[in-house]
């Protein structure tokens, strides 16, 4: 599988994972990079107050925040991240997230 940035092909062109994605206004982008049977790599922008609403998921999830800052709940316990911070949001867990202030964040999703 071969997927672009910027007309780039991922697997042989460095590229910055904050610059795959652009804010816009009062939404969330996203745009996903890797896809396979065991997971994915996403890329979201996020525009401040904006958020995904309470879910799960059945892969277990690393959150790492490229910019800005975020907040959310995992299974009844708050966090806050800004740049350069991650957690992890197990599988099947309810979990929420809310931009404080605009921000960007890689989601990496894998099956437990």
């Amino acid at each position: 599988m071969r997927t672009t940035a910027k007309g780039k092909a991922l697997d042989t062109e460095s590229v910055r994972a904050v610059d795959l994605v652009a804010h816009q206004d009062h939404a969330i982008v996203s745009r996903q990079i890797l896809r396979t049977k065991t997971g994915t790599v996403t890329v979201f922008a996020s525009d401040e107050g904006q958020g995904l609403s309470e879910h799960t998921s059945p892969f277990n999830a690393v959150v790492n925040v490229l910019e800005g800052a975020v907040e959310g709940v995992i299974a009844g316990k708050r966090f806050s991240l800004k740049e350069g911070e991650m957690i992890l949001m197990p599988a099947n867990q309810p979990h929420v997230v809310k931009a404080v202030t605009r921000f960007k964040m890689m989601l990496t999703m894998i099956k437990p």
